[in-house]
């Protein structure tokens, strides 16, 4: 069994942000990770889909640091460089599947998007390269707690189903509050009320997919678009220009096709319909990518519940504690659906990170 003060759920950046607040107070404390990567919904992958320190973001891509100061402080204090996403250019809007698309001259944001050299993924490498070796542990699923007298005892499956355990004084947990009540077992069990409002709480990204096109070159902003378009059509109701900050190409689209019927239809289907929306928008030569890229959250098992398959919006949270009753002076919780402010946005993670870090060391004796 591992001992440590503090323990935390989750190496997303939500965790990490936590992580780092801790290390910058010299506690002690040990990070758990179900996942081989860091990162949780954070993703960012090279052409072929594998993780990439330079690539395309499957999950968040997008900060507004004008509007969003905490995140937008955390990019400068790691040194990392932003690009605005690309707005030169027409904008695209499809009506009807029977009349043509129509092209509406562009125009450039107050606040524009932002978005990361390297990809989002850069927050996380550099987050977990300002944390001591051996802090971090990965493949290791925490799959139940139980409260003793003066401290949380964490069952842990690790690579292979190996099992072990962790004990902390308290626990910081950094990821869905749905996915935490789906996941893990608590002994006591959690009150009804914050059983019932952790299963409330729509879990951001989980319902939805992306679909990237690769290309040898930007070839839509040849024709002067932007990459932006809009269709009531679908199966992409929202596209947007994906090339990277090192030049290479892409356009991507949130799919708008519910969960389970993604399932039926398969991902060379939808990759299909998809490619012949790009080449109706953009022209054919949208028809011939480099490469595709599919990622289904409802289907990843590590973000998503049963109750994901339909979107949900996400409300602040207030001030309302996220755990109640005997649990309440162990456990607290980070992920960014329990921020304060910007609740499921990268900038959400970042605020309720700091948030549980700061509850956990006010209560260090």
């Amino acid at each position: 069994m591992r001992t440590t003060d503090i323990a935390i759920v989750g190496g997303g950046l939500a965790g990490l942000s936590a992580a780092r607040v801790l290390q910058a107070h010299g506690a002690d404390f040990v990070l758990l990770e179900a996942r081989e990567r860091l990162g949780g919904r954070i993703l960012t992958v090279d052409e072929r889909g594998m993780p990439a320190v330079d690539g395309f973001d499957l999950g968040p891509s997008w900060f507004w640091p004008r509007l969003q100061p905490a995140i937008g402080d955390l990019v400068k204090d790691l040194g990392l460089q932003a690009f605005a996403q690309n707005s030169e250019g027409d904008v695209i809007f499809e009506r009807m599947s029977r009349e043509p698309a129509q092209r509406y001259r562009g125009s450039a944001p107050e606040a524009p998007s932002m978005r990361l050299v390297g990809g989002s993924a850069a927050l996380i490498v550099a987050l977990e390269g300002s944390l001591p070796a051996g802090r971090i542990v990965r493949s290791s699923r925490v799959t139940a707690m139980r409260l003793a007298d003066d401290a949380v005892q964490l069952s842990v499956s690790g690579p292979s189903g190996t099992a072990a355990s962790v004990q902390a004084s308290r626990v910081i947990a950094a990821l869905p509050p749905r996915l935490l009540d789906a996941t893990v077992t608590f002994a006591p069990p959690q009150d009804a009320s914050t059983t019932a409002r952790w299963r409330d709480t729509a879990t951001w990204m989980a319902p939805h997919a992306k679909f990237f096109a690769i290309y040898d070159r930007p070839f839509w902003r040849e024709a002067g678009l932007s990459g932006t378009a809009q269709s009531m059509v679908g199966p992409m109701p929202e596209i947007h220009d994906a090339t990277i900050a090192s030049g290479a190409a892409a356009l991507f689209g949130f799919i708008g096709v519910p969960a389970d019927q993604r399932a039926a239809i398969g991902d060379e289907a939808l990759k299909s319909a998809c490619l012949a929306q790009f080449a109706r928008i953009f022209g054919e030569e949208a028809l011939r990518p480099r490469s595709t890229l599919l990622k289904d959250w409802a289907a990843d098992p590590l973000t998503a519940t049963s109750a994901d398959q339909v979107a949900g919006s996400h409300e602040a949270s207030g001030e309302r504690p996220w755990v109640e009753g005997v649990w309440c002076q162990r456990l607290v919780m980070a992920g960014s659906e329990t921020s304060c402010s910007e609740a499921g946005y990268l900038a959400g993670a970042v605020l309720a990170g700091h948030r549980a870090a700061d509850a956990v060391l006010g209560a260090q004796p």
